[in-house]
């Protein structure tokens, strides 16, 4: 019969790469890794892994075992989810990756929330931040590096989620056009107005920079517009980029989460003649969602998403 943490082993030099790199995250050596990997061999009678130059990499049967591992270690935790429930074991520290503005406007409400929670409450949480944009949130996520990922999909730019993992909708906003209100006018559009993006091709653009998919988006919403965006200034920071629009810099894409509670100056939003739409999605590992601290930080995400919604909509209409 096959040993459960050999294959977990075997799962963790699949997925961080190195035995060493392995070890560090399992809080074992490389030598006890080897000593894994060697008796499940044996266990299997033909080897999982083969060298290639001075690393590893898994045979095909290794990347079978894998395969198979990732749903019996999911399933593992899915029973160790429900017994925790059972148990009525309600405190956790939860690792949360994020992007900027999620952490900005869903995460920092929360913290706030589980501060101020009644001690005697059924769960408590604890929470560990890291800022990271989508691809590396889940990245973390698959690396085990932290417990749930907050990411975004764009409608022109979907997002792929890995295998093993399970997403749950927060929220879908509108990617929202940002100028001057006198760039507006002198375009002949009014407050409010909804704008085909062609209208913009010869304007100058403000942008997150490329390694964003922000900026993918952009740059396939404009392109499906028919041109590429002339950009005049980079900025990961939707603040500063809303500021530059009120400084009359440029035309800018926001989605309406980033927008900041205050500008610097006058910005004129409008939709868009071909809807752009974002939706926030929390993922987890499979079978983690119903461990009681990671299920409860789901419910408090879900409703900060709503409230988010509503204030956006309310102070944007």
């Amino acid at each position: 019969m096959l040993d459960v943490r050999r294959l977990r082993v075997l799962q963790y030099l699949a997925t961080h790469g190195t035995v060493a790199a392995a070890a560090q995250a399992l809080y074992l050596t490389a030598p006890a890794i080897s000593q894994q990997l060697a008796a499940l061999e044996r266990e299997v009678g033909m080897p999982v892994v083969e060298k290639q130059g001075r690393t590893l990499r898994l045979t095909p049967v290794g990347e079978l075992l894998v395969s198979h591992a990732e749903i019996v270690l999911s399933d593992l935790a899915a029973a160790e989810s429900a017994l925790e429930a059972i148990r009525g074991g309600g405190h956790g520290i939860v690792r949360v990756a994020a992007f900027a503005s999620a952490a900005r406007t869903l995460v920092a409400p929360i913290w706030r929330r589980i501060l101020e929670a009644d001690e005697g409450a059924d769960v408590s949480l604890e929470l560990e931040l890291v800022e990271q944009e989508p691809g590396a949130a889940l990245e973390s996520l698959r690396r085990r590096d932290v417990d749930v990922a907050v990411v975004h999909g764009y409608t022109v730019l979907p997002r792929d989620f890995p295998s093993g993992c399970e997403e749950t909708k927060l929220l879908e906003e509108p990617v929202l056009l940002a100028l001057h209100p006198d760039h507006a006018t002198r375009m002949g559009i009014g407050p409010g107005d909804t704008v085909d993006l062609a209208r913009l091709s010869e304007s100058p653009w403000l942008t997150p920079g490329p390694e964003t998919s922000c900026y993918e988006m952009i740059q396939r919403a404009c392109g499906a517009a028919g041109f590429v965006p002339a950009i005049r200034s980079r900025s990961n920071d939707f603040s500063v980029l809303a500021a530059l629009v009120a400084a009359g810099a440029g035309a800018a894409l926001l989605p309406r989460m980033t927008l900041p509670d205050a500008t610097s100056g006058p910005v004129s939003l409008h939709p868009l003649l071909h809807p752009v739409t974002r939706t926030v999605y929390a993922v987890s590992r499979t079978g983690t969602s119903r461990r009681p601290d990671i299920r409860h930080l789901g419910d408090l995400l879900r409703q900060a998403a709503g409230a988010e919604t509503g204030v956006k909509q309310a102070s944007h209409a």
